[in-house]
C-alpha cells in the first residue's frame, strides 16, 4: 500500500523533446517525450497556448502516470502531464520550482 493520498500516482518528469502536433482536432497540442528517471515516455499535451515547444525542453513537469495510455490523433499518450487554467482556461504546467530528482512522487 502506498503512503500518497491519491489513488493516481503523480511523478516528477523532464521533456526531452517536444514538438508541435496540429494533426489532432484541438488546438495547440503537442508530443512531448518526458524522462521520469528509469523510462521515457509520451505525452500528448495542450501545451501551445502558453508554451512554444522548443522552450519546454529541460522543464520538470508533473505527469500522471499510472492512467494507462491512450492513442490521439494516432499517436500514444502514456502519461498526463498535469497543468491548470489560467486567466483564459489555458493550460499552465504544473512543476517543482526547483529542479528535483526525476521520478519523485507527489506526497
Amino acid at each position: 500500500m502506498s503512503d500518497s493520498p491519491f489513488e493516481t500516482t503523480f511523478c516528477v518528469g523532464e521533456v526531452v523533446d517536444a514538438e508541435s502536433f496540429p494533426e489532432t482536432n484541438k488546438p495547440e497540442m503537442a508530443i512531448l517525450r518526458i524522462d521520469l528517471g528509469d523510462e521515457e515516455v509520451q505525452s500528448v499535451a495542450q501545451t501551445g497556448y502558453n508554451y512554444d515547444p522548443g522552450e519546454l525542453v529541460g522543464r520538470q513537469v508533473l505527469c500522471a502516470t499510472n492512467l494507462g495510455s491512450v492513442r490521439i490523433a494516432g499517436e500514444k499518450s502514456e502519461v498526463l502531464t498535469v497543468g491548470v487554467p489560467d486567466e483564459e482556461g489555458h493550460p499552465v504546467l504544473v512543476g517543482p520550482d526547483e529542479d528535483v530528482p526525476l521520478g519523485g512522487a507527489l506526497y
